[in-house]
């Protein structure tokens, strides 16, 4: 039987085009372009699930989904926003939305959601509240649950290349900064290749001393050397038919280089002490945080093997690179946090909001899950505010904003740039200068900034 679906959308040419769309997939669609038509609608058809934009002329869909839950609908809800209010449209899902996605919406992506929202046990007659906070994920999460993809354009492209090169046999160097998701990555490549059944083996190549380094890769026999009082299988034979990831391969000493490159060469290993060699079937991923073309040139990183190791590269952005998605990736750390913590925060007020959109993030992802972490932790209220996170984003701000305060005169032609920067806005203004708002004020107050 057809789903029946309302959209709920003021724009009638981007109503009709879904409308026209959706039809053709076999749904039976109604529009509403109003949540007061929309409600009129909701009392006289029984409908399997509802799609409203998050702005419209008489309301939100936020009051829409509340309405629905007094009133006693379970239909899933999802929620279309532009990245502007993506903010709001993660706070409509700790109120029960289903999903959202992000305008303008990619019909793939749509049909996905909606297929997602129309399982049986979404249809279940199960109101908001009765669902926990903390084990609603982002929609932008993929499988894992330990990670989230984001959706802005430097994503979208890192995905779509990830999705062309997973289904190959090439091997893949992920270069990028330290805690831009490398492993996740590599650990995604695996799920979608033809390997995703066997085993994915990740090794550190920065934390293995060089003495052990042909043991963790090739394993060895006991007795072998002194230490070795059983024997070992090795990463390589670990992942026979699945994908063995090194990350920091730039790490290696050169002497395993030559190992490695033997073996990616060959397919054979053989365990330290053993004369019987072991043929294995391995997809390699490498990451790196290094250059290792400037590697290459001081003599610190084999030229052949580099070719070997880098027949297709991905480059990971940084997230400041990113910036539709920080606010994505913070709700993300803060449903984590609070599941982690036993707290029930429920999102960030708009002063915080406006400074992590803001800041630098050097430690990129990693750094930014620390610091919403300890923020969970010691927020008093129902929301993180700047003061919660404050300390940790000015740390470094003094080393790095070229807008840094300085003599009388600089101070002041500095303070009016970042104004004019910020549209006049005095949080973000300070978030920039690297100052707190009340020292903000103080140098408004002493220069007769109005």
């Amino acid at each position: 039987m057809a789903k029946h679906i309302l959209i709920v959308e003021d724009d009638v040419t981007f109503s009709l085009m879904l409308k026209t769309w959706l039809g053709k997939k076999g749904f039976i669609v109604d529009t509403a372009s109003s949540i007061a038509r929309a409600k009129k609608q909701l009392k006289t058809e029984a409908y399997d699930l509802v799609l409203s934009d998050l702005r419209l002329p008489d309301d939100d869909g936020i009051a829409l989904l509340t309405w629905m839950d007094e009133e006693g609908y379970s239909y899933p809800l999802i929620i279309m926003t532009g990245y502007a209010d993506i903010q709001s449209a993660v706070l409509a899902m700790k109120r029960g939305a289903k999903d959202y996605i992000a305008k303008p919406a990619q019909p793939d992506e749509l049909l996905k959601k909606i297929n997602e929202a129309l399982q049986p046990e979404t249809l279940t007659a199960q109101h908001s509240s009765d669902i926990p906070k903390t084990d609603k994920m982002s929609p932008a999460s993929t499988n894992s649950p330990n990670f989230l993809e984001g959706e802005s354009e430097a994503a979208r492209q890192l995905y779509n290349y990830v999705g062309l090169v997973a289904p190959t046999q090439m091997s893949v160097l992920i270069n990028g900064a330290s805690g831009t998701g490398k492993e996740y990555v590599a650990h995604r490549i695996h799920q979608l290749s033809k390997r995703a059944g066997k085993p994915f083996i990740a090794i550190d190549c920065g934390s293995i001393p060089k003495e052990l380094a042909a043991s963790e890769f090739f394993g060895h026999i006991k007795g072998s050397f002194t230490g070795a009082l059983t024997d070992k299988t090795g990463a390589f034979e670990e992942a026979d038919g699945g994908t063995l990831f090194l990350d920091e391969i730039g790490n290696l000493s050169y002497e395993v280089q030559i190992q490695l490159l033997r073996t990616l060469q060959e397919r054979r290993i053989r365990p330290v002490g053993s004369s019987k060699e072991i043929e294995v079937d391995v997809r390699l991923i490498s990451a790196t945080n290094e250059n290792l073309e400037n590697a290459i040139e001081k003599g610190h990183f084999r030229e052949d093997l580099f070719h070997r190791i880098n027949e297709f590269t991905l480059r990971m952005p940084s997230l400041k690179e990113r910036q539709e998605d920080i606010l994505l990736f913070a709700n993300f750390f803060l449903d984590q946090a609070n599941h982690e913590l036993g707290r029930n925060l429920t999102g960030f007020d708009s002063q915080a909001s406006a400074a992590l959109q803001n800041y630098t993030w050097p430690g990129n992802l990693r750094q930014m899950k620390n610091i919403i972490k300890r923020a969970t932790l010691l927020a008093q209220g129902n929301y993180i505010t700047y003061s919660d996170i404050a300390s940790e984003l000015t740390e470094n701000s003094s080393a790095t904003n070229p807008l840094s305060l300085h003599n009388e005169e600089t101070e002041k032609s500095r303070i009016l740039e970042a104004l004019r920067q910020t549209s006049q806005n005095k949080s973000r203004a300070a978030q920039l200068l690297g100052i707190d708002r009340k020292t903000l004020y103080n140098k408004l107050k002493l220069y007769g900034i109005q």
